[in-house]
């Protein structure tokens, strides 16, 4: 999976993946009870046509064989998505392993299941977009489908729109897609406002919260308890898939929010208890976004890893020398020292109060307003 590079100086790099999955190995989650590294086939052409066109497969498996060619038609290469060499090969392993952890959670093998390689939320059915070829996250919702679910909730807290997988479903009423991500008026791919709410046959099944710039922990937290448990509790989904994107640190080179790994790390923590709660546990987590490749996303992908296998690492923990030696040697950076970034993330709740005057409440209830209704829910007193 690691062969999703679009270069060195991409930011996109794939040292994030090996980095990340090093670590798992450093503290042995590998190993851990209950918990199997499992290697995907590469998806086919049929299944990844659960979503993208026959055209779109194509042009892909055309660009891989020679990039030379790529003009930037599909949106390939591109500035964002360049071809590269096997792009198809490289790119339908990691739809395969979403589409795996689909089979895997819905057959009951396993009670959730982590692809962080996936995440690819920008790939629409027939364009490459944001760094992302084949949408794995929207296959494996499709996949859901296929095998029988009857609603399933996606949710994305990349700090980009997720909009590949709000295309995908737009107008499926089975598939509720929430997408928290700062605001489209100051980030790429510049939708994601609250009032895109689905298409006609599936008003209020596309909900988007967007951030204002600058918003840490306590702000992005109270945003996402105001608004996507009351949610997931009134759609009652058959299973919850959820995208990873790192880039909300306040490290990322490429956004402007104010999160620290504490505060992702606690958002893992509430979809989990989401999944546990109202769908049986069937969770499928996928990574993302994430351009802090050393100090942040092996950290936040590791937690991750380690919330769906119930064997959380205390943020305290020390990373293992070994590791930190490895950064040193790949990367000349010197990676950092513990699990935490040192905060203890405390908000207010939505419940308590708001401030028609405060930036983040003002987002807020523009997306409570444009779909809490649709789903029976008051816009200003269920939380």
């Amino acid at each position: 999976m690691t062969g999703y590079d679009f270069g060195a100086w991409h930011p996109m790099k794939p040292i994030r993946l090996q980095l990340t999955i090093d670590l798992v190995r450093a503290y042995g989650l590998d190993r851990a009870d209950g918990l199997a590294v499992v290697a995907p086939a590469a998806a086919t052409d049929e299944q990844l046509q659960l979503v993208h066109t026959a055209d779109y497969i194509a042009a892909v498996r055309a660009a891989g064989a020679d990039p030379s060619c790529a003009d930037g038609s599909c949106g390939i290469g591109t500035d964002d998505t360049p071809a590269f060499k096997n792009m198809h090969e490289v790119s339908a392993l990691i739809a395969g392993g979403s589409l795996a952890a689909a089979d895997a959670v819905w057959s009951g093998a396993a009670p959730h299941a982590v692809n962080f390689a996936g995440g690819l939320h920008h790939a629409m059915p027939s364009a490459a977009a944001g760094f992302c070829v084949y949408n794995d996250t929207a296959l494996a919702i499709a996949r859901l489908l296929e095998l029988g679910a009857e609603r399933v909730v996606y949710v994305d807290i990349d700090v980009h729109h997720g909009d590949g997988v709000q295309t995908a479903f737009w107008n499926d009423p089975r598939v509720l897609t929430i997408s928290l991500h700062e605001s489209p008026r100051f980030l790429y791919p510049g939708t994601g406002f609250p009032d895109e709410t689905g298409g006609p046959d599936a008003e209020g099944t596309a909900v988007n919260v967007a951030l204002p710039p600058g918003i840490a922990d306590a702000g992005w937290l109270r945003a996402f308890h105001a608004v996507v448990p009351p949610l997931v509790e009134a759609f009652r989904p058959d299973a919850i898939v959820t995208q990873h994107g790192a880039d909300t640190h306040i490290e990322d080179p490429l956004a402007h929010l104010g999160m620290t790994v504490d505060g992702q790390r606690l958002a893992q923590v509430a979809l989990h208890d989401l999944a546990h709660r109202f769908c049986g546990g069937r969770w499928i987590a996928t990574g993302g976004g994430g351009y802090a490749a050393t100090d942040v996303v092996p950290r936040t992908w590791t937690h991750l890893v380690a919330e769906a296998a119930h064997a959380p690492i205390d943020p305290e923990t020390e990373l293992p020398f070994e590791w930190r030696e490895q950064v040193r040697i790949r990367t000349g950076d010197q990676g950092p020292y513990r699990m935490t970034d040192g905060r203890t993330p405390v908000f207010r709740p939505f419940a308590g109060g708001y401030d028609p005057a405060d930036r983040l409440d003002q987002a807020v209830l523009a997306t409570r307003r444009a779909v809490f209704p649709a789903h029976g829910l008051d816009p200003l007193f269920d939380i």
